[in-house]
């Protein structure tokens, strides 16, 4: 302990010292007033005098042996609750860090989502703008196939129609001819062919 605090705990003890010697010589005073009208004798209160004396000093002695741990104790107590609250305030910033920290990064996971939506959403425009194109390239590419078919076809059945028409009118031909040529007029006909090969050769 210091010389201050000594020389403080030295003056309370004093003062309890001096404050116990008072009482206990207003009380011999007492006593003495009171033995000559037949009261206390001498050696009660001699007797008095020395316990409150042992008293005094016991509680003199007993206050300088216990402010040091106590002081020491509440000291530290008081140490330890500074130390505890700058503890929790230290917590107390260390969480609102990290709930700032937090909130960050929940705002940039909020925008790349957003991001990443709208980049799913450019693709897909553009996905369905190719997928249209295709499907407009295809469509008319059947078209072109249709109308070629269609030509196709057409000139095929008139091909077949107009081969129909001539076998119709080679057989009609030859069945009139059957029912108007006379053999004479076969055996000129034949004679002419055979004229027109030699004269061909």
């Amino acid at each position: 302990m210091s010389l201050a605090g000594r020389t403080g705990w030295l003056k309370v003890g004093g003062m309890v010292l001096g404050l116990g010697l008072g009482l206990a010589l207003a009380g011999v005073a007492g006593a003495a007033e009171a033995g000559g009208h037949g009261g206390m004798d001498p050696a009660k209160v001699t007797d008095f005098i020395w316990r409150t004396v042992n008293f005094l000093v016991f509680a003199v002695i007993l206050v300088y042996l216990l402010a040091k741990p106590a002081k020491g104790f509440f000291a530290q107590r008081s140490q330890d609750i500074s130390q505890s609250l700058e503890d929790l305030e230290a917590k107390k910033m260390a969480a609102a860090q990290a709930l700032k920290e937090a909130e960050a990064r929940l705002a940039q996971v909020a925008g790349e989502r957003e991001k990443i939506i709208q980049q799913y959403l450019a693709e897909g425009e553009a996905e369905k703008a190719r997928i249209l194109e295709k499907a407009e390239m295809v469509a008319a590419r059947l078209r072109e196939m249709a109308v070629l078919t269609i030509q196709q076809e057409t000139k095929k059945a008139a091909q077949e129609v107009k081969q129909e028409i001539v076998d119709a009118a080679t057989q009609l031909a030859q069945d009139l001819i059957k029912e108007k040529v006379t053999p004479a007029d076969q055996q000129q006909l034949v004679e002419e062919y055979l004229k027109k090969v030699v004269e061909a050769h």
